[in-house]
């Protein structure tokens, strides 16, 4: 087949050619996963709320640890008081990558309210990754990394985002992408003050 065939061949099935193209693209470019589903979010459809649940069977508020970029260990026992929000995301992850605004514009809103702690723990193998694509992304949060979670908290699914009471005790659960930047979630965030 010539060139000049092959340029009549896509000239005549340009828009095949464009769906394929986009396609391939969503399949093999998180970026462009995580673009696509930022617009998804961003519709509403997925916004955050809390929906009180309680963990199952849980005798005591669940135990765990973490450590800072500093090196500096946090333990749950440490952030009694507060309002916690832990959200577990990589940045190879499309739908953690979708959610990150809308996580930043919360941190945002709260960093400097002492009452709140909002946690965000990377699980990316190079923890190298994560801070770049903070910084790239021109992100505020602080990352954090795994050190001891119950399965109650993290199973491994992401993204996950946990919210645990003043005293410790987890209230709600999400497991999947979600805007956290809403007016709705941040009342019910303080109503748990």
């Amino acid at each position: 087949m010539t060139s000049k065939n092959l340029f009549t061949k896509i000239k005549k099935n340009w828009g095949s050619v464009i769906f394929y193209a986009i396609i391939l693209l969503l399949i093999f470019s998180p970026a462009a996963k995580s673009w696509v589903l930022e617009r998804v979010i961003s519709t509403g459809f997925f916004n955050a709320k809390i929906k009180r649940e309680a963990a199952a069977n849980l005798q005591a508020p669940p135990v765990f640890s973490l450590q800072d970029s500093n090196g500096n260990i946090i333990s749950s026992a440490s952030l009694k008081g507060k309002v916690v929000l832990i959200n577990f995301w990589a940045s190879w992850c499309p739908p953690c990558r979708a959610e990150m605004p809308s996580l930043n514009k919360l941190y945002l809103t709260l960093k400097n309210d002492n009452r709140f702690v909002l946690l965000f723990v990377n699980e990316d193998e190079d923890k190298s990754k994560a801070a770049q694509f903070i910084q790239q992304n021109n992100f505020s949060i602080p990352i954090y990394n795994r050190l001891q979670f119950p399965p109650e908290i993290f199973s491994g699914t992401l993204p996950t985002t946990v919210i645990l009471d003043k005293n410790g005790n987890i209230v709600s659960k999400h497991e999947g992408i979600a805007n956290y930047d809403n007016d709705k979630f941040i009342s019910q965030l303080k109503a748990l003050l």
